[in-house]
């Protein structure tokens, strides 16, 4: 994690810091971004913290308008290829999936590791205990299933045969089952309830369930291996937006990278600005999370072993036709972030 000095120089430099009191000034001597407007996604978690925090940043590198478009379920990918959004942070998993389905969009950065957290009930101890039982999603290829079902296939279980998947229009089985209506926060409302025996939450999720003593943590995905060795959220731009705006990408990613060193370095900042611009209203929970998740580590890990991880689990779960080479072939862009790793030095 980079010291609260570094982060002080690194945040100054090539953009504003209103966040942080730091003094705004032009990034460098890049030339100014061909587009003055951005449009990003907004969810229900809070693990996207960078992506909301960086709203002044973006203004600082030369985005007059930044707007943030509401994006209750589905994947970001879709909204992405539709023209929805520009960039947006996302969880790997349904990405992957939607790029092995064609969406054109790019992997721009990895930001944040340890994301999710795996609860069962009280009679179930590990997740393969969860084999033959029913697990709570919104939908099929939520991010809550995707997740999990990667789980539950890296310690032998079928994801598609071991696991009574159960959502809030009722239960499913098969790949052609029709999407729900609903988010995370319903299914949640089902393990609560007693009608499934595992859920999968994003935060603050977790910190309310831990907080009401409901269930057991069976995985932790910021401390627990495999998945705290990998990225659960990256940064995803459309095709069509980098091949235009290359300017424009590389400064809005510079600054939701560096929301992220805010995150990492001042918890109590960044969790109260979360609170005060309205996107949770518990400060505490938010709190927790600024404090658990890894925020610090978009320089130490590499965003390509990510989607390798995540796309084998997936081909393996019979969940995408593509290989993992094949997806990092088709949406990986690291450009921009190596020239900001050398940047942005911690």
């Amino acid at each position: 994690m980079i010291s609260r000095r570094n982060f002080l120089r690194t945040i100054a430099v090539g953009g504003g810091a209103g966040l942080m009191g730091a003094a705004v000034r032009p990034a460098g001597a890049e030339p100014s971004p061909e587009t003055s407007k951005l449009r990003l996604l907004r969810t229900g978690s809070i693990c996207w913290a960078p992506q909301y925090l960086a709203e002044e940043l973006l203004h600082a590198e030369g985005f007059a308008e930044v707007t943030y478009v509401d994006m209750p379920t589905g994947a970001v990918s879709g909204r992405l290829a539709s023209g929805e959004a520009d960039l947006s942070m996302n969880f790997v998993g349904p990405n992957i999936i939607r790029v092995d389905a064609g969406d054109p969009v790019v992997f721009l950065a990895g930001v944040h590791v340890g994301c999710f957290e795996v609860f069962g009930s009280d009679r179930i101890q590990r997740i393969r205990d969860l084999r033959g039982r029913t697990f709570a999603v919104s939908s099929l290829n939520s991010a809550e299933h995707i997740f999990f079902a990667t789980v539950a296939g890296y310690v032998g279980l079928d994801p598609r045969r071991d696991i009574r998947w159960i959502t809030p229009d009722g239960e499913f089985a098969e790949p052609g089952a029709p999407r729900g209506r609903y988010g995370n926060e319903d299914s949640g409302r089902l393990f609560r309830e007693g009608k499934a025996d595992g859920f999968l939450g994003f935060p603050p999720q977790p910190q309310e369930l831990r907080a009401q003593k409901t269930g057991r943590v069976l995985v932790n995905s910021a401390v627990d291996r495999p998945w705290s060795q990998y990225f659960c959220c990256l940064a995803t731009a459309s095709k069509e937006f980098v091949r235009k705006h290359p300017v424009a990408t590389k400064r809005a990613l510079r600054a939701i990278l560096k929301a992220a060193d805010l995150c990492a370095v001042d918890p109590q900042r960044a969790a109260r600005t979360l609170v005060d611009k309205g996107y949770t209203p518990r400060y505490e929970y938010a709190l927790q999370v600024m404090k658990e998740l890894p925020y610090g580590k978009w320089r130490e890990y590499d965003p390509e072993d990510t989607l390798r991880f995540y796309a084998l689990r997936l081909h393996e779960a019979g969940m995408i036709k593509s290989s993992p080479q094949k997806i990092i072939a088709q949406a990986g862009d690291w450009r921009f972030l190596n020239e900001l790793k050398k940047e942005l030095k911690g």
